[in-house]
């Protein structure tokens, strides 16, 4: 664990500096911005994902700034320097990584000592991702199929209801909901033109909770039920 407040006055004015400079390099501003947040008492685990990267990353770059100051983050050990890789290796390492989007650098690393027994450091296979066309982020959560034509048809019906329904009348929609079901994006490799999402499911968790609403009134009831069944829609009801 990396405790805050180990920066030097001095220290800090220059990573500020760095991290709202415009004009610096992008990649110098992040490793930067990562420092003054761990400085600020923030984990590595927050700031990787504030940042869109992996949090040994953040771990690298705060043992780079131990090892070296701010000067050290400026400093890339890979300038001018060509891959390893024969032409037919990069295109099997870009197709394995389109193919599984790995969220690890370590994966990529294994699987390249494993094909090609071929050994990289950390900041090497960054550096390689990056030449190869490919970012560290986390994909879109991407919604089901929804038709707006019947969505559309739903509302028009709706409207229609609560115009036509007689005064000791009310709509109420009900539904169940699973609280700790939807899918979590994690970041991953993957190229950096290349829209990435993942499909949320629809399957069932532990927790259910039924429960209806008026949209008109905002007035609300809900039961939490082990199972969501005829029972339990009158119980709700009742």
């Amino acid at each position: 664990m990396i405790r805050g407040g180990f920066l030097s006055a001095t220290d800090r004015r220059a990573l500020v500096g760095l991290a709202r400079d415009g004009l610096e390099e992008h990649r110098v501003a992040r490793r930067a911005n990562a420092i003054v947040l761990l400085d600020q008492g923030w984990s590595c685990e927050r700031v990787a994902e504030a940042l869109l990267l992996d949090d040994d990353t953040v771990r690298n770059w705060h043992r780079a700034f131990e090892q070296g100051g701010v000067e050290e983050l400026k400093s890339f050990g890979h300038e001018g320097s060509s891959s390893r890789l024969t032409d037919e290796q990069a295109i099997a390492l870009a197709d394995w990584v389109d193919a599984h989007c790995p969220k690890s650098i370590r994966k990529t690393g294994a699987w390249l000592k494993q094909t090609f027994e071929l050994s990289y450091s950390r900041s090497g296979l960054i550096a390689l991702m990056h030449r190869l066309g490919f970012d560290y982020r986390k994909p879109e959560a991407m919604p089901r199929g929804l038709d707006d034509a019947k969505q559309q048809a739903f509302i028009d019906q709706y409207e229609n209801l609560l115009n036509t329904m007689g005064v000791d009348e009310a709509v109420a929609f009900v539904d169940a909901v699973h609280p700790t079901h939807q899918v979590r994006p994690a970041g991953c490799w993957a190229r950096s033109e290349v829209a990435i999402a993942v499909e949320q499911t629809t399957g069932r968790e532990r927790l259910n909770i039924h429960g209806a609403i008026n949209l008109e009134t905002g007035q609300t009831q809900i039961i939490a039920v082990e199972k969501v069944n005829a029972l339990s829609f009158i119980k709700l009801l009742v």
